[in-house]
């Protein structure tokens, strides 16, 4: 009999004689998040423990018998341990929340650092965009298009390739990389094809060898964005877990910050070299993403994964502050992955092949809710339009600007993009400290519909012939709408998508939420050139903000599917996740038509003092 089964079996033994009905993760219709260690008597939870320390081979079973007592009931830590030290990082896990071990900030500043690559990858172009056409053959001596029907799509390609070949190759790649070779691994397979393809991009001489170096960009590129923020969950607490994985995005924009600085500072190097230094600049970043990973550990979700439980004991040690937590963690951890494995059957056996998965993100209920709602959040950053700011700003204010390509107008632009990447990255910040405790599903809904309002007032203001009012007056609003986006559509995405997806599925299914952001950050990169030259830039830009972004139809569908269908995540365990996602989408929905919103009309409108019945019931 295999260790799983004798697990299984003493469990069964060992249930209480009136143990609760047991919830069913595709259809949790009574909204309940349980423990499953809850089932057991004291009795029955000491010989579970001791069948799971032996059968893993682990050591110090007094240590996880203390650790068992606090993961059945974490209320009364005070009766199950005596040392008063453990006693006080019990208590400063509320107390103090961001009082962590070193292992855990160097893990999680490792993974900023990969952010900063995304970020600074991102924009390298944006700069280049005025010079690398011209060096590379596509424009004549009088900055004009040698051939003007194949010029706007070249630069339209050459700018989405990497973001098309992340959507298509690379966010599946994390699978089969995460799988083999862990996070640590892949996140290393994806710095080597950054290092290496971005100083290529710097060295081409032809716009053909841009094209294919930007491509394996791109492979690097979506497994690294794949990868880091569910890195980031799996090793962060709970109770912290949304403020640390949604590092990723406000260092992804400081990222966005550094790029645009660096092709402020080069621009007037010369045109030659100017865009060959803003596109390779980008390697800088990535040498501390090489020794900071040198001193990380691997997830300890992914060595239980591959049961490996000592290895993920001892990482687990270096990311809580004492043996107590870690020993906690790993058995509660394993409790509910053992439930997870119930709930899949043989789709969550570790042969499972990556079709099977896939194919689960689909046709699992609870997993294709996960899947929804991940898909929902992804595709509501493109529908946004930062995306026209982040990749196109600097050719966007020059080309608008009366077709005044001076030194002058392109410092200007470069000013205003800079400007927008300083307020992108420090108006991330505040989501630090509310995205656990007010939610992540709440800055969403409260910060897209703004983001919707500037965006088209900025459009607007492209229409106003006075020169200084037209740049002055676009520019407030789309610093404005960088403002508000910051805190809420920004960070929430990954952060979310990170978290949503149970530890079988999670590589597969981040890869296919990244993929879905990324595919169509890659159509609109594309596309966007061709529109500049058939609208105008002030048409361009009203196109995509009145027709494709911010039409009244597709805002208040984007608005009405994170209403529907985005569950809140906030503050529960990766593991409790389950019960969230296991919710079915038809009582998710009538909850919040039937009840929240009634409830907002009469607390709000009405002001009356009512109070709201939550939709979830905690076991």
């Amino acid at each position: 009999m295999s260790d799983m089964s004798l697990i299984l079996a003493n469990r069964e033994s060992h249930q209480t004689e009136a143990a609760p009905v047991k919830v069913d993760l595709n259809r949790n219709v009574q909204a309940l998040i349980e423990n499953p260690l809850h089932e057991f008597t004291p009795e029955g939870l000491m010989t579970d423990i001791e069948d799971f320390v032996r059968s893993k081979k682990l050591d110090d079973l007094e240590l996880f018998k203390r650790a068992a007592k606090i993961a059945r009931d974490p209320r009364y830590f005070d009766r199950a341990i005596n040392d008063e030290n453990e006693k006080d990082a019990l208590k400063d896990e509320t107390r103090h929340r961001f009082d962590q071990p070193r292992g855990l900030w160097v893990t999680i500043m490792t993974c900023s650092v990969g952010a900063i690559v995304q970020g600074w990858v991102q924009t390298g172009t944006n700069g280049a965009n005025l010079a690398w056409p011209k060096a590379l053959g596509l424009l004549d001596g009088d900055g004009h298009p040698i051939d003007p029907g194949s010029y706007i799509w070249i630069l339209g390609i050459v700018n989405a390739a990497p973001y098309l070949a992340s959507a298509l190759v690379g966010c599946w790649l994390s699978y089969p990389l995460n799988h083999r070779f862990g996070r640590r691994g892949a996140i290393l397979f994806a710095a080597a094809f950054t290092l290496a393809f971005v100083l290529g991009s710097a060295f081409t001489q032809t716009w053909q060898q841009l094209f294919v170096c930007r491509l394996f960009l791109g492979l690097g590129m979506g497994v690294k964005a794949s990868t880091i923020p569910i890195y980031a969950a799996e090793t962060a607490p709970a109770y912290i877990r949304g403020g640390l994985v949604m590092g990723w995005q406000i260092w992804v924009a400081f990222g966005i910050l550094l790029g645009f600085s660096a092709n402020l500072a080069i621009f007037q190097t010369g045109d030659n070299i100017a865009w060959r230094l803003q596109i390779g600049s980008a390697f800088i970043p990535v040498i501390p993403l090489f020794i900071g990973l040198y001193f990380c550990p691997e997830s300890p979700r992914w060595y239980i994964k591959k049961n490996r439980y000592h290895d993920a004991f001892n990482a687990l040690c270096s990311l809580r502050n004492t043996r107590l937590q870690a020993a906690r963690d790993l058995y509660y951890i394993h409790a509910q992955a053992q439930l997870e494995g119930d709930m899949l059957g043989s789709g969550a056996d570790k042969s499972s092949k990556y079709i099977t998965r896939l194919r689960e993100l689909f046709i699992v209920p609870k997993i294709r809710r996960a899947t929804l709602a991940s898909f929902v959040v992804m595709l509501a950053q493109q529908m946004c339009g930062i995306n026209i700011v982040v990749f196109y700003s600097t050719t966007l204010y020059v080309g608008a600007d009366a077709g005044n390509a001076s030194v002058a107008s392109i410092e200007t632009a470069l000013l205003v993009s800079w400007g927008f990447g300083v307020l992108n990255f420090l108006f991330a910040w505040p989501a630090v400290r509310y995205i656990d405790p007010y939610g992540r599903r709440s800055l969403l809904l409260l910060t897209f519909p703004f983001m919707a309002i500037t965006l088209l007032i900025a459009a607007c203001c492209f229409l106003v012939a006075a020169p200084a009012a037209h740049l002055g007056l676009t520019t407030t609003f789309i610093f404005l709408f960088a403002a508000i986006y910051s805190p809420g559509e920004g960070p929430v995405p990954f952060t979310y998508s990170a978290e949503a997806f149970p530890l079988f599925h999670r590589e597969v299914g981040m890869g296919f939420a990244v993929a879905v952001n990324l595919f169509w950050a890659g159509i609109l990169t594309l596309v966007f050139p061709r529109m500049t030259d058939a609208f105008t830039a002030t048409g361009a830009v009203a196109f995509f903000a009145f027709v494709i972004f911010h039409s009244e139809a597709l805002n208040v569908i984007a608005f009405v599917m994170i209403f529907l269908w985005v569950p809140e995540t906030k503050q529960r365990t990766l593991e409790e996740l389950n019960y969230i996602f296991g919710v079915p989408t038809q009582k998710h929905m009538h909850y919040q038509t039937a009840v929240y919103l009634p409830y907002l009309y009469r607390r709000y409108v009405m002001r009356k003092d009512v109070e709201l019945e939550p939709l979830y019931k905690f076991d």
